[in-house]
């Protein structure tokens, strides 16, 4: 420990999810209460916390408290505006975040197209998670509390990431993979970053670079709006019609006056971009009407590869959930 890491902050930013939960039995790892217990109480609980931060500045804040499947944008643009506050901070080394399972992998990755690229060139915004609530006999949210912030204090560490049972994953290519078991999480065949064995980072992939679009610039954007350009997912199987396409379309973009208006279309599609062609026709005209419409394989491995031709580009090798977020933050600029 060198003088200048003395006193430097690690930030705890609470947002609920499992890892807060509380059931009525500690056998009971499915039927509990999330977002039950304060970021605070967590960390006073997990042994050995107090140890590996003995020379930082350890400072929890509660972001939020909510069932991740309750991610709303207000949530994520409050999450950002902290997370851009801390990383500016020359005696932070690093936030940990603390969220529920379910939407974690839509967090993270829009954290890492939202913050300042120069800002996460230098630390980095470390997500973690549980599969079982506080009250289970075994949790296994303070391990991974403990690896993430292992993390969050390894030099040369940057970016947004992801740790859950020890493996260390990018923003861009993480995703729940399993709804039970304590290692629920896999970056596909892109493969994780790295590991976290006995408080050491062990990598295998260099740190995950932000795209250099981002900055202070889309940060000041999403503060001034209360929610972004709606974007919907449909997806493809065999039977599919374009009915909800169609309705959408000739709903003005909205299903109800008090909703807003769908202003792009995320296609999980089988294969390597498959279509019905009963849904692409009625793609085409809402393409026709104004909506975006982005392609994103349903397949949880590998990515579209592009045609020389057709009517609708891929998302870049995004999953459906991240492709719509990334179409939200460009149909917002």
């Amino acid at each position: 420990m060198t003088s200048s890491e003395i006193n430097k902050k690690i930030i705890v930013l609470g947002t609920g999810g499992t890892m807060a939960g509380l059931a009525e039995s500690n056998s009971d790892n499915i039927g509990y209460k999330a977002a039950q217990v304060g970021v605070a109480q967590l960390l006073e609980k997990v042994p050995g916390l107090a140890f590996i931060t003995a020379n930082f500045l350890l400072i929890s804040e509660q972001v939020a408290q909510l069932d991740s499947k309750d991610m709303s944008f207000l949530v994520w643009k409050k999450l950002a505006e902290r997370v851009n506050f801390f990383l500016s901070q020359p005696d932070v080394q690093g936030i940990v975040i603390t969220h529920g399972t379910d939407t974690l992998e839509e967090t993270a990755f829009f954290l890492h197209a939202v913050l300042p690229a120069q800002q996460l060139a230098l630390k980095p915004v470390v997500l973690t998670c549980a599969m079982r609530p506080a009250s289970s006999m075994a949790p296994d949210g303070p391990q991974n509390i403990i690896d993430a912030v292992v993390v969050a204090l390894t030099p040369g560490a940057f970016g947004v990431v992801v740790v859950c049972a020890g493996t260390l994953h990018g923003a861009v290519d993480v995703q729940k993979v399993h709804p039970y078991r304590l290692d629920a999480f896999s970056s596909g065949d892109a493969g994780p970053l790295g590991f976290v064995e006995e408080g050491v980072v062990r990598l295998v992939k260099n740190w995950p670079l932000a795209p250099v679009e981002s900055s202070e610039d889309t940060i000041n954007k999403i503060a001034k709006v209360d929610a972004l350009p709606r974007v919907e997912i449909v997806m493809n199987y065999a039977g599919v019609s374009g009915a909800l396409v169609d309705a959408i379309v000739s709903k003005d973009h909205s299903f109800g006056r008090d909703i807003a208006p769908v202003l792009g279309l995320v296609v999980a599609t089988t294969g390597n971009g498959t279509v019905h062609s009963d849904l692409e026709a009625s793609l085409i005209s809402a393409q026709n009407a104004g909506i975006k419409v982005v392609l994103a394989t349903r397949c949880c491995l590998g990515r579209i590869l592009p045609k020389s031709s057709g009517p609708f580009p891929d998302s870049q090798g995004l999953s459906p959930v991240k492709a719509r977020v990334a179409l939200m933050l460009a149909l917002l600029n």
